[in-house]
């Protein structure tokens, strides 16, 4: 018994607030120093595993304290890797006053100052009728449609995914001060706040004031989720302003539930209705909506996984598109990052596989290769932004911690983890990894 315990109690190191700073931890934390934590070091998973590898131990120990070290060798790499850039986003976010949706209007759109506004992305003026309704041109992106409160929400996303991130490091509840302008201007002070639907998103001249489709545009509303978790226990982050931003989340997870874009955009068989998953699942953990959160993992097991994976792991209705890398890409992200969010010690989605076999591991199995090199991809490239995927994806991270791969962490560690291209950026939701590890 004794042996078990100093094995566990080495792991643990690894998951000490130290490893995320060398100043103070939040309140109620056991604290660590730890002085050179260079943003750049290099750490492999083997080399935390073999730290450990000389304890003595029955089988089932040493394999569940291996299999803890793996975990966190990843995850400590992961904060060692990007530390440095969160910090200076932090620095970046502190100097940010709040911008919301009231801050910006179209003409175009048929909602109030209140209400998010956006255009469909691959609607264009019809040649042969310029003033009359817009028409479809698959993956080819207009730059004249209306995009400032999409803007304005990725923006509040990276607001509080840094200040969340950098209070995970430091514990300086400063960031929670910061990050509380935000959260109150977005969804608690009636004068700058946003309705908590989406029923003028993804408009259409000529055709559609809104669509279900637009319900994808709130993805960049799970960082905020996420970051509030990380934050609401804070001592300056008073209940009452935190209840009301939970009522917020539970007002738009009830629309996104019970009216009639929300069920059309629940029942889509593509991306979207992953998407439509990973924003229930999101919001539904921040108000800790138990059977909502349960209904999420039946969904993917019954609906979402089975019907959207072919047998191989890939998904072909993304692989249909005209931009069948990206959507795979983004579709993979979507999958893991449920998986992260409705995974629990008794129903483990990491773990789950179909009667016939497919199983989110079997996808990340299939898409790595071609991240890992492009020039593998057999399909025709995207016919926009091939040249700017992939990135630093989520499903590397998140797998690789999952799995114990080092391949997919090493891969996804030398991706860009900062990209700037506006369209990779706005099909990234997840940009601050260790808020939700």
């Amino acid at each position: 018994m004794k042996v078990i315990f100093s094995v566990l109690s080495a792991a643990v190191i690894y998951i000490s607030p130290a490893v995320f700073t060398n100043d103070y931890s939040p309140a109620g934390r056991d604290t660590l120093t730890v002085q050179s934590l260079e943003p750049a070091q290099s750490i492999s998973v083997s080399s935390v595993q073999n730290e450990f590898s000389s304890q003595k131990a029955p089988d089932s120990a040493v394999q569940n304290a291996s299999d803890l070290t793996q975990k966190e060798g990843i995850i400590k790499g992961a904060t060692i890797l990007l530390r440095k850039q969160i910090l200076a986003e932090a620095v970046w976010a502190m100097t940010q006053k709040p911008v919301t949706i009231t801050d910006a209007s179209s003409p175009r759109s048929a909602g109030g100052k209140h209400d998010f506004f956006s255009e469909a992305d691959y609607f264009w003026p019809d040649p042969k009728n310029p003033d009359g309704p817009y028409i479809n041109r698959d993956g080819l992106t207009n730059p004249d449609n209306f995009v400032e409160h999409r803007k304005a929400m990725i923006r509040l996303s990276k607001v509080i995914g840094a200040l969340a991130s950098a209070y995970q490091f430091t514990g300086d509840e400063k960031y929670v001060t910061q990050a509380i302008l935000h959260l109150k201007a977005w969804f608690v002070n009636p004068e700058t706040l946003m309705n908590p639907n989406l029923n003028f998103a993804q408009a259409v001249k000529g055709k559609f004031t809104g669509r279900n489709y637009g319900i994808i545009d709130t993805i960049h509303l799970m960082e905020v989720a996420q970051g509030m978790i990380v934050m609401e226990k804070a001592s300056v982050f008073d209940p009452q302003t935190a209840s009301a931003i939970k009522g917020w989340f539970s007002a738009y997870t009830n629309w996104l539930n019970t009216s009639k874009p929300g069920i059309q955009e629940k029942m889509v068989k593509n991306n979207h209705a992953t998407c439509w998953a990973i924003q229930v699942a999101s919001f539904a953990k921040l108000c800790n909506d138990q059977p909502m959160l349960d209904s999420m993992r039946v969904r993917y097991k019954t609906v979402l996984l089975p019907n959207q994976m072919g047998a191989d792991g890939s998904f072909p209705l993304e692989m249909a598109r005209t931009k069948p890398y990206g959507y795979a890409i983004f579709n993979l992200d979507a999958m893991t990052v449920l998986c992260q969010i409705l995974s629990t010690p008794s129903d483990n989605l990491w773990e789950f596989k179909t009667a016939d076999g497919k199983s989110i591991k079997l996808g990340l199995s299939y898409l790595y290769p071609f991240i890992a090199d492009k020039s593998k991809w057999s399909l025709k490239p995207d016919v926009m932004y091939w040249e700017n995927w992939p990135v630093a994806q989520p499903f590397l991270l998140f797998g690789a911690n999952a799995y114990q791969e080092e391949a997919w962490y090493a891969t996804w560690k030398k991706l860009d983890h900062n990209p700037q291209v506006v369209e990779v950026i706005r099909n990234l939701p997840i940009r601050h990894p260790l808020i939700w590890l």
